[in-house]
């Protein structure tokens, strides 16, 4: 084990019906305006956001509502919602719906107190400070209901960049996982996609010797590939849904990565240009990409890729093992290939390009230079 700071403030309350809590978790955080942000229809459909508009109510909470995120959720959004909290004074920012509504959450909460543009954090300035952000979550995937991460996409730009920092970390999350049964198939598989995916970044490109860390991912790895094909047989299965919530938090809420050493995070730094550039799930990319990274990388970390091919697949060679993980993700359906998912390997050049900007920001690009990043996505046609 390396040394490590772990510190997460964020507060879970668990379990059905427990959204009608969240009016009195604002109060006791002596919040008496809150901006409250979700998606498109779905949380009006399911009679959500009325239940957590009534708790507000009930604790005399006075709320102004900002729907409209999309999947990738875009910043002229973010700055719409800076707008009107400044206008309304707003005192904290409550999400209710899935990562995307949580990551716009808490764009707005550093945007609103800064007098820069809110861009610019996500372009290298650091964050000093935000409003308070408090969520309801409605799925499985992102584990930004307990970290202090988020993503958003500049449309204009066509960059899809993020930010990390102490100060957008939810002081309360709320985890119903009754709000995640009537999740489509599709987003139910791209969400355990990309809770996978938050635990192999470190885990494969780690320092060696942290078998403790490595045996955390792979028993949360194991719970959602379990959990994941219950779901898909049996979307109403309650318990299956309810591992599945809590694991993909403890996904990335800094648990599974602690004192393992310096990592790096490769597959979504070359997802975050597919969906930037073509709009897909942020879980759909990374099922096609994971695979082509795996075969790419895997002859700078061969014992660790046999490792995961015997402990999650009962294989003894790692490429079978990442044969298989692919194998298993077209069982939820999910595309493994660029042209599964729609994007021309003609495209390469231009998503290579993209992500490399990226690689610079995250001060990667030794590591991963054009010619890397195109060597990877050539994988991903095949």
């Amino acid at each position: 084990m390396y040394d490590f700071v772990f510190h997460n403030p964020t507060k879970i309350i668990f379990g059905p019906d427990r959204e009608r809590e969240i009016g009195r978790e604002l109060k006791d955080a002596a919040v008496g305006r809150v901006l409250l942000v979700y998606g498109r229809s779905s949380v009006k459909q399911s009679g959500l956001l009325a239940r957590v508009s009534d708790a507000l109510k009930a604790e005399g909470i006075e709320f102004f509502e900002h729907g409209g995120v999309v999947s990738n959720p875009v910043l002229s959004h973010v700055r719409e919602g800076i707008a009107l909290v400044r206008q309304n004074r707003v005192e904290a920012v409550l999400a209710v719906g899935g990562g995307s509504v949580l990551d716009e959450a808490k764009a707005i909460a550093v945007g609103v107190v800064a007098e820069v543009d809110v861009w610019e954090f996500f372009t290298g300035r650091e964050v000093t400070a935000a409003l308070p952000v408090f969520t309801v979550l409605t799925l499985a995937a992102s584990g930004s209901e307990m970290n202090g991460n988020a993503v958003i996409t500049n449309e204009e730009t066509r960059q899809k960049y993020n930010i990390g920092t102490s100060h957008v970390y939810p002081r309360v999350s709320i985890l119903n996982p009754e709000l995640t049964h009537t999740v489509s198939p599709e987003y139910s598989a791209y969400g355990a996609v990309d809770a996978i995916a938050h635990l192999i970044e470190a885990y494969f490109t780690k320092q060696p010797g942290t078998n403790l860390q490595d045996r955390l991912v792979e028993g949360l790895i194991l719970t959602i590939m379990e959990n994941a094909e219950t779901i898909r047989d049996q979307p109403d299965h309650a318990q299956a849904r309810a591992s599945m919530m809590w694991a993909a938090t403890l996904a990335l809420n800094g648990l599974t990565p602690a004192g393992v050493g310096p990592y790096t995070f490769p597959n979504h730094m070359i997802e975050h240009s597919l969906s930037a550039l073509y709009d897909i799930p942020h879980g759909a990319g990374l099922a096609v990409v994971i695979p082509a990274w795996m075969q790419w990388y895997r002859p700078q970390n061969p014992g660790q890729f046999q490792r995961f091919a015997s402990q999650i697949f009962g294989l003894h060679d790692g490429e079978e093992g990442i044969v298989a993980l692919k194998k298993w993700f077209s069982s939820l359906n999910c595309p493994t290939t660029l042209q599964e998912a729609g994007i021309a390997a003609a495209d390469i050049p231009l998503i290579r390009d993209n992500a490399y900007d990226t690689a610079k920001l995250w001060e990667v690009d030794k590591l991963y230079p054009p010619e890397s990043i195109e060597e990877i996505l050539q994988l991903a046609t095949r």
